[in-house]
């Protein structure tokens, strides 16, 4: 794999391997001599990284900045790459298109997220949350991981997806989402080829899960998509399945993140974790500075549609662009004492949901299902501790950052 070296000051260099296990343990070192000596750079691998909060916020939001999947896929693979099912599935989603199919293929689902549909769901969620604890509550240990933090967004998720409980148990058992493919760095052939066997089986679900809310609708929003791929000009068959699947992942992979990162931040520094025993009022500012602190989403992609200036350097037309999500969060500029976990921290405008038209479209919901979370371990475990925390699993991904497992024990 090729390296990144940025210059630093003293003459020195700094090999940059995205997929490094110690970089991927902790990856805000790199982020800060990025952001202080070469804050527009150009890497060997011939992407660019941006690494300031202003130069992020920015081309989030200027339109000389899109997507160009296709672009991107070809910069990153070389030619014919498009019809690799995992790169093909990717490409009807949402996640990945400009205007006007983005615009339209968010106008299907954004209701489903609205502020208040998400806020008539905090009963339920806080049913869900206490129903996973009470499986695990007299044990006196639990995975974090496998016990709360993934099994209450999956179902949250397939709740709102209308996927049946007798179809949940392969989705609960596990992560579902690799994430890789997301990454600047390309998949190896053997990474491609895992990848295309998991989309061609998400594929035949939730063609199947499809089928089922065509002979049996429901109030959910398969039968939602459905009825708009019936109507003939607003959906294609692809685009269906391919947007339920990226549902599904993006509906829970964010908030799994966010419980593990945020706890295992919390214990790593436990005045705060004391802060939110003694004050529980606090935790919904706590999840906005979690989220700034270790974010799930470490980076997100663009490309330059035209020439654009940025930081002072000159992008040429049609190259890739890596905005660092996590980097920004840590920015000195945005942020007195940025790697300080504070959860009282005010003014607290993190980038870990992207911006622009392509914002979280479920940041609303990840927020409540931390919020709950968190109230529910602070009221119910008030004395959990993590036994592990100096040497967490930490998933082989840059994108997505996450746990593979958290081992928590209390009394």
């Amino acid at each position: 794999m090729n390296a990144m070296s940025p210059p630093i000051p003293n003459g020195g260099s700094m090999v940059f391997n995205p997929l490094d296990p110690a970089f991927i343990a902790d990856p805000y070192p790199f982020y800060h001599r990025l952001r202080e000596t070469a804050p527009v750079f150009k890497t060997p691998m011939g992407f660019w990284l941006l690494s300031r909060h202003e130069d992020i916020a920015l081309s989030l939001r200027d339109r000389r900045f899109g997507k160009d999947f296709a672009g991107s896929i070809q910069r990153k693979y070389g030619a014919n790459r498009m019809n690799e099912p995992a790169i093909a599935n990717l490409s009807h989603t949402m996640l990945v298109v400009d205007p006007p199919d983005h615009t339209r293929l968010r106008s299907l689902v954004t209701k489903a997220f609205t502020a208040r549909r998400v806020a008539d769901m905090r009963v339920r969620i806080r049913k869900l949350v206490d129903e996973q604890l009470d499986r695990v509550a007299d044990k006196g240990e639990m995975d974090v991981i496998r016990d709360i933090a993934h099994r209450l967004p999956v179902i949250v998720i397939c709740d709102m997806l209308g996927i049946p409980e007798e179809h949940r148990g392969a989705f609960l058992v596990g992560s579902n989402v690799s994430g890789r493919l997301l990454d600047p760095v390309p998949l190896s052939d053997e990474e491609l080829a895992k990848a295309n066997v998991g989309t061609e089986a998400g594929n035949v679900y939730f063609d199947q899960l499809c089928d089922l809310r065509r002979r049996d609708p429901q109030d959910d929003l398969t039968t939602e998509l459905v009825r708009a791929e019936e109507a003939g000009d607003r959906l294609t068959a692809e685009e269906l399945r391919s947007n339920i699947g990226l549902l599904f992942g993006a509906g829970h992979e964010t908030t799994t993140n966010l419980i593990g990162n945020g706890l295992l931040a919390l214990h790593r520094q436990p005045d705060q974790w004391e802060r939110l025993k003694a004050d529980p009022s606090l935790i919904p500012n706590a999840i906005e500075e979690l989220l700034r602190f270790d974010s799930s989403v470490q980076m997100t992609g663009r490309a330059t549609l035209t020439e654009v200036e940025i930081g002072g350097v000159t992008l040429p037309a049609g190259e890739s662009v890596v905005q660092l999500l996590g980097a920004a969060n840590r920015d000195p500029a945005q942020y007195a004492d940025p790697d300080r976990l504070d959860v009282g921290r005010q003014n607290i405008r993190m980038m870990s949901f992207g911006g622009g038209i392509h914002h979280c479209l479920g940041a609303q919901l990840a927020r409540l299902e931390g919020e709950l979370v968190f109230t529910a371990l602070v009221e119910r475990f008030p004395n959990l501790e993590l036994p592990e925390k100096d040497t967490p699993a930490w998933r082989q991904n840059f994108t997505l950052r996450g746990l593979t497992k958290l081992p928590a024990i209390w009394h």
